[in-house]
């Protein structure tokens, strides 16, 4: 997805006789444990934040084999089977702004051609995005019974190549995340910061792609389904909202069970457009099965 989730990581003796503990010893106040997924996340982020240089898990971070068709071929015949990897952190920057704290985020996406010897098995894609974001984590009460948090951010994304497969776009967004039982929900509506035109085709100062909006739309719904066994389904839904003409947009279905410690069994299931910045205009089908570091929630 987003659901973006919003932050956080897993955060919880005296020789003295027993006679002295019962008249002196202050009774401890019980420790109150996570009732929720999402409230488990945001204690486990404030235990890993508290370490200095902390890095914090952003986006889901996997590893998984993948059959992949429809992506556009660049450089070569490309084969189905690939390595699809995602990795994702993020770090403080500022806590205590207006309530709120303040984060720099990246993920790195890459598409790996890894059995295709014929073209030297090379990385078919890879996308990089910082983003700095401001988030704010709503308190878990009567007054804010589904509302949980709000993060609102400007994103850069590209594949970092050259003409004429460059590719990059600049994003502000907004992202809501809200929480019902064992159900989460994210809504990420983003506004396209505009690019000049280019002069000629091949000009490096224009617009890589303009009509990327038209694809990937101007929103990302997500949905998870955080179940007490650890398990996890989740999925996620873009949409131009082009009803009228060319209708576009994704799906992409996401199911994760606990394999040993923080080890993760991952299944994904995508299809659509903008699965990776080079195949924004290209309609791609792709399942795949691999290993999860981390999970939105």
């Amino acid at each position: 997805m987003t659901w973006r989730h919003i932050a956080l990581f897993v955060i919880c003796g005296s020789n003295v006789s027993l006679a002295h503990v019962q008249e002196a010893a202050p009774i401890s106040p019980a420790v109150v444990e996570p009732d929720t997924a999402f409230e488990q996340r945001l204690a486990e982020e404030r235990k890993a934040r508290a370490s200095l240089f902390a890095l914090t898990p952003h986006k889901p971070n996997y590893l998984m084999l993948s059959n992949v068709a429809g992506a556009y071929e660049a450089e070569g015949h490309l084969q189905p089977w690939e390595i699809k990897f995602q990795i994702s952190f993020k770090v403080d920057v500022y806590d205590g702004l207006l309530g709120g704290d303040v984060l720099f985020g990246y993920t790195q996406q890459s598409n790996w051609q890894m059995f295709n010897k014929a073209i030297s098995s090379p990385f078919r894609e890879t996308n990089y995005e910082p983003e700095i974001m401001w988030q704010f984590v709503l308190p878990h009460d009567e007054q804010h019974p589904y509302t949980r948090a709000m993060v609102f951010g400007v994103s850069h994304q590209s594949n970092g190549r050259s003409q004429p497969w460059s590719r990059s776009w600049n994003r502000v967004y907004a992202n809501f995340i809200f929480e019902y039982e064992k159900f989460y929900f994210s809504l990420k509506p983003w506004y396209r910061i505009p690019e000049d035109s280019k002069s000629y085709p091949l000009d490096p100062a224009g617009d890589d792609n303009p009509d990327i909006g038209q694809y990937l739309g101007s929103f990302e719904l997500t949905a998870m389904w955080a179940r007490n066994d650890g398990k996890r389904m989740g999925l996620m839904l873009r949409n131009n909202l082009n009803f009228k003409g060319n209708n576009r947009g994704a799906l992409q279905i996401d199911y994760s069970f606990p394999i040993k410690s923080k080890l993760q069994g991952y299944v994904q299931i995508f299809n659509g457009y903008g699965e990776s910045l080079i195949d924004y205009n290209h309609s791609t089908r792709r399942i795949g099965m691999g290993v999860m570091l981390n999970n939105w929630l």
